[in-house]
């Protein structure tokens, strides 16, 4: 379907840009992209691909707008304080850009219905902030064949990377999953919640925009993108840097023992 004047208007910026231009602009269009959060980094993550155009956001959050909410998920605001935060954010997806249509999935994303979320949208983005979350979504992900950009924040720092495991890469060999990054959650406890460290507002603006950007390069296909390698931010020193990371052979997922071997 073509850009309508009033698209074209709004997508100015993107039609002048080489990389995106109109073929770029309707890929965006097309795309379907499911948010997995609608809190520090799922606000602006959904934010920022509402305004690019994306054609349809899917929304997962079972959580409610609380006051503490405000200092970072600023696609809420205070006369939201109560509601549900799917709710919340879709309506300000619909303040933003028209041209855009939301799915509200106001429930808790588990093991018994991540694939049959994940599997009615093109690519992921996971901005939850547990490590629970982070597996079922990644390896529901995988069992449905589509792309994950995930995220995750600390105090002062924030870490970003995209998942393709069920392609391979130039080499021929699997990329990497995950479990392949992180094969194991840390015990309980060890990581402290948000409510008890805190969090910098702003870096939850940073690295939510930087999955939502990741998310665009995805769908449009320019530049090179994160898959096997680790972004890491540190808001202290403002350092951005970058590490690499490999497939592991002994992952339960497309590992060599895949087929044999039980997952975590």
């Amino acid at each position: 379907m073509p850009l309508s004047p009033d698209e074209i208007d709004r997508y100015a910026r993107h039609l002048v840009l080489r990389d995106v231009g109109g073929p770029g602009q309707l890929k965006l269009k097309a795309a379907r992209v499911l948010a997995i959060g609608a809190g520090g980094l799922g606000t602006p993550l959904i934010q920022y691909l509402a305004a690019a155009g994306v054609g349809r956001i899917g929304i997962v959050d079972d959580d409610r707008v609380s006051l503490s909410n405000l200092q970072r998920q600023v696609i809420h605001g205070t006369p939201d304080v109560g509601d549900p935060k799917a709710e919340s954010a879709a309506r300000a997806v619909r303040r933003l850009n028209p041209h855009v249509s939301v799915d509200v999935h106001a429930v808790r994303l588990t093991t018994g219905n991540a694939r049959s979320l994940v599997s009615d949208y093109d690519i992921v983005a996971d901005g939850s902030d547990n490590f629970e979350t982070r597996y079922t979504v990644s390896d529901a992900c995988f069992a449905e064949g589509k792309p994950l950009v995930t995220a995750a924040l600390g105090q002062f720092d924030g870490s970003l990377t995209t998942i393709r495991a069920h392609e391979t890469g130039p080499d021929g060999r699997p990329n990497p999953t995950y479990r392949c990054l992180f094969p194991s959650p840390p015990p309980p406890g060890a990581v402290p919640t948000c409510a008890e460290a805190g969090v910098l507002g702003a870096l939850a603006g940073v690295m939510g925009s930087l999955m939502a950007m990741e998310v665009v390069r995805e769908i449009v296909g320019f530049g090179e993108g994160l898959v096997g390698r680790l972004l890491m931010v540190d808001a202290r020193s403002m350092r951005f840097e970058t590490i690499g990371y490999a497939w592991d052979e002994t992952n339960p997922l497309n590992g060599t023992g895949a087929g044999t071997a039980s997952r975590p």
